[in-house]
């Protein structure tokens, strides 16, 4: 396993772990992120991460990435 910010642009990954408090976890499946999902890192810029989940785009900072395990 390793951080979704670590991934490589235009990989698709699946999500085996989300880490963080209950705020960030919760926060995160409302974005889309979910354990057995898949998700595609689309770019990274200035510190952020874009990705693409569930047909939609949502940008990350490195930080939340990190709690997003692959």
């Amino acid at each position: 396993m390793m951080p979704l910010s670590l991934g490589d642009v235009g990989e698709e990954y699946i999500i085996k772990k989300i880490g963080g408090s209950q705020e960030v976890k919760k926060h995160l499946e409302n974005l889309g992120f979910t354990v057995g999902m898949g998700a595609t890192v689309i770019n990274t810029v200035g510190g952020n991460i874009i990705v693409k989940v569930k047909e939609s785009r949502v940008a990350l900072d490195f930080q939340l990435a990190n709690k997003i395990m692959i």
